[in-house]
């Protein structure tokens, strides 16, 4: 008989074959694994190859995930060229009129086809560099080419019958010292005007001029009846006296050198706004008579506020302000020296009640300074040919709330986009003259350039 003195307990548990690991979850451990269990130092090295292995699978996860990312998105088109002409040096600029594409070289210019793509003609008498070149179809087989050289100079040419004919240097002087060297280049859509900006030692002006292409059509057609008739002459001549010899046609370009194309005309003489000083009205009447009829905003120029009036307000605010102005440091107002214009269309703002106009041909231009709160339109008027000696006045002026830094009209002239300083875009609607859209960029940014598509 087994009497039981004590009651049943479970027995103590003996520490006598447990594993001698220093982690925490050592009982997870699978039992049958017991036997793989290294000693310490290698277990430490066990643990960084994992920790590696495992970051590499994350880093692999990961790339696989942006690769079907980029899967999903729509892929750009690749365009391959499908054509190529080789200049005999290099392309410095090319502009596309019509059929010819027109290439700017260290030594001249060439024209190629833009069908075959076989050189058709160059012109390398002056021997200068091309730095850029805009064309613009005339009618009739005609073009009118507008280029700068590395030396400023502004070289207008017409190409007519595969040849260059050169026109003019229009800021070409006999006294080099004295020439102002051009460093922007405009040519209206049809060839009817062309405006380039000047720069001079201490100022810089913009110059429009009205090209006579009507004129150019006309004695280019009448040389080429000529050239014709000379050449069958001729072929006629040579005929008759030696008829087994090949015949050779008199070329084109030989007999158009000697074309005299007239000249282009001076218009407008656009000179930057000069910055507003103290009055030198002597009372409110004086000042409303230059006002004229108020029908437009003006520059700033007819006010009342004395020079004194002037330095205190720039003394006050020096005072206010001046532990910033120390830290950013006092910037000296100077005359700008680049600007930016456009050639326009007829609208509702440029065009006069009784001005008759055609919808193909520029009416105004519009101009904006650097560093200028201003874009000022002026009117393509002959009639202001007279005025060249005086300061030419906007005929409308579109003030803006900062400083305009790009701008952009549209193929249709209708629609005018300037982005300020501010990182402000704005697209007003010329016609009506009230703004469709403004757009601010949050970040701190400055916009060089904008482009209507």
């Amino acid at each position: 008989v087994n009497s039981r003195q004590h009651p049943l307990e479970i027995p103590p548990p003996s520490g006598k074959d447990w594993p001698k690991e220093e982690e925490e979850n050592f009982f997870l451990l699978d039992p049958d694994r017991k036997r793989d269990v290294l000693p310490q130092p290698f277990r430490m090295i066990h643990k960084l190859v994992m920790q590696v292995f495992e970051s590499a699978v994350e880093i692999i996860e990961e790339r696989e995930m942006l690769r079907e990312a980029q899967k999903r998105k729509a892929q750009p088109i690749k365009c391959f060229p499908t054509a190529e002409f080789e200049v005999t040096e290099r392309a410095n600029c090319l502009a596309v009129s019509g059929k010819y594409i027109f290439v700017g070289l260290p030594v001249g210019l060439a024209a190629f086809n833009r069908c075959d793509f076989k050189d058709v003609c160059a012109w390398d008498a002056a021997q200068t560099e091309i730095c850029a070149i805009h064309a613009s179809a005339l009618g009739n087989e005609c073009h009118v080419l507008l280029a700068v050289d590395d030396m400023g100079l502004a070289w207008l040419f017409c190409f007519h019958k595969e040849s260059f004919l050169l026109i003019k240097a229009l800021n070409e002087v006999e006294d080099i010292s004295q020439r102002s060297p051009c460093v922007e280049v405009v040519l209206s859509r049809g060839g009817d005007y062309a405006g380039i900006l000047l720069q001079g030692n201490t100022e810089a002006w913009l110059e429009i001029y009205q090209l006579p292409k009507d004129s150019w059509l006309t004695e280019l057609e009448e040389n080429s009846g000529a050239a014709e008739e000379l050449a069958c002459s001729e072929r006629s001549s040579s005929s008759s006296s030696v008829g087994t010899f090949l015949l050779q046609e008199l070329p084109v370009p030989a007999i158009q050198a000697d074309v005299k194309l007239d000249p282009p005309e001076l218009l407008l003489t656009v000179r930057p706004p000069k910055p507003i000083t103290g009055t030198s009205f002597k009372g409110p009447l004086d000042a409303l008579k230059e006002v004229g009829d108020s029908s437009t905003l003006g520059l700033g120029y007819n006010h009342l506020i004395k020079d004194s009036q002037w330095e205190l307000q720039e003394a006050i605010f020096c005072s206010t302000y001046q532990e910033y102005l120390e830290a950013e440091g006092v910037i000296k107002e100077e005359m700008p020296r680049y600007a930016t214009f456009h050639f326009l269309l007829p609208s509702r703002i440029l065009m006069g009640p009784e001005m008759e106009v055609e919808p193909d041909i520029p009416v105004g231009i519009g101009v904006h300074w650097d560093g200028n709160h201003n874009f000022c339109l002026y009117l393509l008027n002959p009639s202001l040919k007279d005025k060249a000696g005086s300061d030419l006045k906007p005929d409308v002026v579109w003030p803006c709330a900062a400083p305009i830094a790009c701008s952009a009209v549209s193929s249709c002239s209708r629609y005018l986009a300037l982005a300020g300083e501010d990182a402000t875009i704005t697209i007003w609607d010329k016609h009506l003259g009230y703004p469709l859209s403004v757009t601010a960029i949050l970040e701190e940014r400055f916009i060089r350039s904008i482009h209507f598509l």
